[in-house]
């Protein structure tokens, strides 16, 4: 490889350096778009989707239908079997809850979307690198054994 060619293979390897864009980071460009009610979804989506919120529906669910079963009788306010108020605040807990969720789902998996396609263009990104890198190499490689070659000739004449 002459002078021409090593010098023209680094400007090309500079020049890619230099025209690449800058890897986004897109969990904050996904946190700038979202609206106020888009984050109180999403707030609700992660505090509802868990085991403690499970526990304290657990909790008042037992504790309310245990009180209108064993309380002495002048305390009960919702009367065994049927529970008509408990069920009918529960229904309206997952009447709201219900499409919240969705659409917090809905949020979450755009966001998983915008994710997997940032990690394609890294990917890509790095497959064309490491493409490069290896062409680069395999012309040094060529190189050095063409030089050794050489070498390897004068030695011999030398001799």
């Amino acid at each position: 490889m002459n002078k021409e060619t090593k010098t023209e293979s680094l400007h090309v390897a500079n020049s890619r350096l230099n025209t690449r864009k800058p890897i986004r980071n897109v969990n904050v460009v996904h946190r700038e778009r979202l609206s106020r009610l888009d984050r109180l979804a999403l707030y609700i989506t992660s505090k509802v989707g868990t085991m403690g919120f499970f526990l304290v529906i657990f909790v008042w669910t037992v504790f309310w239908l245990g009180w209108n079963v064993l309380a002495p009788q002048h305390w009960r306010f919702d009367p065994f079997p049927a529970f008509v108020l408990w069920l009918f605040l529960s229904n309206l807990i997952q009447i709201f809850l219900m499409p919240l969720l969705l659409v917090g789902q809905n949020l979450q998996g755009r966001h998983s979307e915008v994710r997997a396609e940032a990690d394609f263009e890294v990917n890509t990104r790095a497959a064309e690198d490491i493409s490069g890198i290896l062409s680069f190499l395999e012309s040094h490689d060529r190189m050095l054994k063409r030089m050794e070659g050489e070498i390897q000739q004068l030695g011999a004449g030398k001799k």
